[in-house]
């Protein structure tokens, strides 16, 4: 369904806010508007040849709907006198919104940043039900949203995904802000990624790039092509495994040190999850439709949950009760991330966590660590088969610090910069997810001269500042030497001028960004220090189109690789 032209004589794009008639931003939804979605989505579901009757009675709802609602919106937006001009975007249609634009044009995210490209703007509106989503691809406006206003915008949105996955808003990254955010980030920041416990599980992490090595080693000596994508994923889900459980397995593995069949199911959850933990579910924004699942979402959403709960929640039941009934002289030093959480006290000496609080935050963990060192890594290897004078830069730049008489480590990665580059370019033009988590205003406020109005879904776009033309030269190029430049002793991978985004920032920022930096650097370096790599057959090149419904390499990164060490260096088995 096409977007309706709003004659806006201050602006030359046609798909315009109108300021005087996009206000309704807190409207129920009644029993016309759930009948006029269902509608909506039938329409855009069936053949029009059988739905003329259909269509007929849609329209007579919409002005029915119109009709009743008018006065209602009239009396919102001029309530105050406080309301300003609204970022340009298409024009609602009456209580849904723009919902059957987005039902009609997925994915979603391509659809909204087409239109950005249109109308030419750094910032837009879509508004779908009673919400405004507010999309940003502009660092200067991005700043003001995560800088400036930061405490504006500290909320997260509500949705179904997020409630499952963090067990009822229990966790701390995807909780709205409150009393239990404020806790559970305590929690994160002082216990869980600090400094001293990075340093205290860098034995884990070692461990996990050894046996990275170990494993491809076999496939290369086997002759075997080796999938990057599921060996990238696969070291992340091992490294969390370890840190959180002190295991990398469930079940027993494969005799070749690769995933076991619970391993490739509780990965493949885990990346369900994050596909889906944003992703404009229907329900999200008509509450009461939830439990219908009119777009599937839901089904999805719970099976991986259930099947990361199948793996996860023995050990967390079982290490619970461990620790709790023992005695004062049974007490051993804690030795993985759970036993850490477990063992948090409250100021009476009661445990300051509750099971299902180490349950949400245990896979809170667990998901924000396994997408962005495999996805860059991914992206980064596809790009330096296609140009090889990167990858002969990132192998001089080993040699030279490290060598070829033992494998990298965690405290070579200060001298590696042109690795940290590659992955800052891959962070930048190949971004895990088109947008940022979601931020949510708590109240009225004005940013880049337009009005944001409360309860606003805040979505800073990680493809528009990495692949702003504003800011990037040839910004769709992979250039490594343009991060080298910026006069930086060290190169760090956070990005604090929002020119793209990497761990974000402020009050919601990630607060493990220094561990998102030795997974990143470990992943990449021990693949490109440990073998030498080629495409099949040798002259072709990558693909290096997206997949349609997200950002990754469309077709998974398929290489074969060659020990470029001595055999000694190898870990064996």
């Amino acid at each position: 369904m096409a977007a309706r032209n709003n004659n806006n004589n201050n602006h030359p794009h046609s798909l315009l806010h109108d300021a005087t008639t996009s206000m309704p931003v807190h409207l129920r939804v009644t029993s016309l508007a759930v009948i006029t979605v269902v509608a909506t989505i039938i329409s855009l579901s069936f053949p029009a040849s059988s739905l003329i009757t259909f269509n007929a009675f849609l329209i007579s709802s919409f002005m029915l709907l119109f009709a009743v609602t008018r006065s209602r919106w009239n009396y919102c937006r001029g309530r105050s006198g406080r309301f300003g001009q609204l970022p340009p975007g298409p024009k609602p249609w009456p209580i849904v919104g723009c919902l059957p634009e987005m039902l009609a044009n997925k994915p979603v995210f391509r659809w909204i940043h087409s239109l950005m490209k249109e109308m030419e703007t750094d910032i837009a509106c879509i508004s779908i039900a009673s919400t405004h989503v507010i999309a940003v691809s502009c660092p200067r406006i991005a700043a003001e949203f995560l800088k400036k206003q930061d405490a504006v915008f500290a909320s997260r949105q509500e949705s179904m995904a997020s409630r499952t996955f963090s067990g009822g808003y229990k966790s701390a990254v995807l909780v709205p802000y409150g009393d239990q955010w404020k806790k559970m980030k305590r929690v994160l920041t002082s216990e869980i990624v600090n400094p001293v416990r990075v340093t205290w599980l860098q034995d884990k992490r070692v461990e996990e790039a050894d046996n990275l090595v170990r494993f491809a080693f076999a496939q290369c000596e086997a002759s075997r092509d080796i999938d990057v994508r599921s060996l990238a994923r696969h070291y992340g889900g091992n490294v969390m495994r370890r840190m959180m459980f002190d295991k990398r397995n469930f079940g027993k593995g494969m005799p070749d040190g690769g995933p076991g069949i619970e391993e490739e199911q509780h990965i493949n959850a885990l990346f369900t999850g994050l596909d889906y933990l944003f992703a404009y579910c229907i329900s999200d924004y008509f509450p009461c439709l939830e439990g219908l699942d009119l777009d599937g979402h839901e089904k999805i959403v719970k099976e991986a949950s259930m099947m990361m709960k199948k793996y996860q929640d023995p050990i967390i039941n079982q290490r619970i009760r461990e620790w709790r009934q023992s005695g004062d002289g049974d007490r051993k030093e804690p030795r993985d991330l759970l036993d850490v959480l477990i063992n948090l006290k409250d100021s009476k000496g009661l445990p300051l966590l509750t099971p299902d609080e180490i349950k949400a935050q245990t896979t809170e963990i667990i998901m924000a660590g396994v997408d962005n060192p495999s996805n860059a890594t991914e992206w980064t290897m596809a790009e330096m088969i296609n140009q090889p004078e990167l990858l002969r830069k990132a192998v001089e730049e080993l040699d030279r610090f490290v060598g070829k008489d033992r494998l990298v480590q965690e405290s070579d990665i200060p001298h590696l910069n042109y690795i940290k580059a590659c992955i800052r370019e891959a962070f930048r033009l190949h971004p895990v997810a088109p947008f940022n988590v979601p931020h949510v205003a708590m109240s009225d406020t004005t940013v880049a001269s337009y009005f944001i109005p409360k309860g606003s879904q805040v979505l800073i776009s990680r493809i528009g500042l990495g692949r702003n033309p504003k800011v990037w030269d040839e910004p769709l190029k992979f250039n490594p030497e343009r991060h080298l430049g910026e006069g930086r002793a060290e190169l760090s991978l956070m990005e604090p001028d929002l020119r793209f985004i990497s761990f974000s920032t402020g009050r919601r920022g990630c607060p493990g960004a220094s561990l998102g930096t030795l997974m990143s650097v470990m992943l990449l370096a021990r693949l490109i220090q440990g073998f030498s790599w080629e495409n099949y057959p040798q002259d072709s090149k990558i693909n290096l189109s997206e997949s349609e419904n997200d950002l990754t390499l469309k077709t998974p990164l398929t290489l074969r690789g060659r020990p470029r060490l001595p055999p000694h260096v190898y870990p064996s088995f």
